[in-house]
């Protein structure tokens, strides 16, 4: 059974960082496609940046592009969110999610796998 799990939340002020760190395991022996998604309340679940399993292709939402980075570790399903120049509408939970193919992109359905998902506050 593969389990996603997500850490580095926390409480920042607005213009400060974070790094949110995602680790898929216990699947077969296969490369996952990883994304970021967050929800704030009494919103719905939104993409925020994805990345192919070799890392070498991503892609932002345009409301964290230039702010935010998504990265992986060379040959395993572990993924960083660097998150800079934050601003209060980025408060949110965080979820990252693995997909077994190799791009899933956008799409929160392409996803195979979801993390329990780690706070982020922003204040002003």
């Amino acid at each position: 059974q593969v389990q996603v799990v997500e850490s580095g939340g926390g409480v920042v002020q607005a213009g400060g960082s974070l790094r949110l760190s995602c680790a898929a395991s216990g699947g077969t022996d296969i490369n996952y496609g990883m994304g970021w998604f967050r929800q704030a309340p009494g919103k719905e679940r939104e993409f925020v940046a994805a990345i192919s399993w070799s890392g070498g292709d991503t892609y932002y939402a345009d409301s964290v592009k230039g702010r935010f980075t998504i990265s992986r570790a060379n040959g395993k399903n572990t993924v960083y969110l660097q998150m800079n120049l934050l601003k209060p509408e980025d408060t949110a939970v965080y979820y990252c999610a693995a997909a077994e193919r190799y791009f899933a992109g956008s799409r929160y359905t392409e996803y195979d796998y979801w993390g329990q998902g780690t706070q982020v506050t922003v204040s002003s």
